[in-house]
């Protein structure tokens, strides 16, 4: 067995125990492997291991392997998402790329991202990015404030908010986490009780590779893990 086929063994023991804790399924839980700064041949590697949902923190790094490996790896149906920033004048580039983007944050890149998706004609599947952790200097929509941006999105035809995401602060001690993600999930419930959610399941992307236990536990639907799967990376050069 590989290094990356244990990490994947050990992650999914941990998700299965989380989600027992919390009376949920494990089914329900999806796992979003973190690919920055990851080669190719490591990819492929959590491909086969059963990874099937790619995350990608840099539209140009994505575009690069995307362009190698695609949506079918040695056999295997992939789709690539987007858990990192989107600038606006990234959108172009990234929306024929991600089934789903993790980080929309603003009206302004919600505008961007309808007038590309309709000179695409496409649509852009999209999660609100909420910033919990009450730093300015933080990327995501303040708490207080998305609800309201959640229904201005709503009305627009080409951007479809699917769920909404979260970066819980570092702690030391994972339960440090659970408030924030607490929080992300209530702000969740406010959002869909409103129905401003496209019809479909709703997802709820929270917690890493030191805290997914805990966001499990709080609700979370899809966990990004990076390290926890491909080991501590070095970085690189952006491609």
């Amino acid at each position: 067995m590989t290094e990356i086929a244990k990490r994947l063994k050990l992650v999914r023991k941990q998700v299965h125990a989380a989600a027992e804790r919390a009376g949920r399924e494990p089914e329900d839980i999806a796992i979003v492997a973190v690919t920055k700064n990851v080669d190719d041949i490591d990819i492929i590697e959590a491909v086969r291991g059963g990874i099937s949902i790619l995350g990608e923190n840099r539209v140009q790094e994505a575009r690069a392997k995307f362009g190698k490996l695609g949506n079918d790896i040695d056999g295997n149906k992939v789709s690539w998402h987007l858990v990192g920033h989107l600038q606006r004048n990234k959108a172009r580039q990234a929306l024929p790329i991600f089934e789903l983007i993790h980080s929309l944050d603003s009206w302004k890149l919600a505008q961007e991202m309808e007038r590309v998706a309709e000179k695409l004609d496409i649509t852009a599947e999209c999660l609100l990015e909420i910033n919990v952790t009450g730093k300015s200097t933080r990327i995501g929509i303040e708490p207080e404030n998305a609800l309201a941006l959640a229904r201005d999105i709503s009305a627009l035809s080409r951007v479809r908010l699917r769920g909404v995401m979260s970066i819980a602060p570092a702690v030391e001690d994972p339960p440090q986490a659970r408030p924030y993600f607490r929080m992300t999930r209530e702000i969740c419930e406010k959002i869909s009780d409103a129905g401003l959610f496209c019809p479909g399941k709703v997802h709820l992307s929270m917690g890493m590779t030191h805290d997914f236990e805990v966001a499990v536990e709080e609700g979370a639907t899809m966990i990004r893990i990076g390290t926890g799967i491909f080991g501590p990376r070095f970085r690189k050069a952006v491609l």
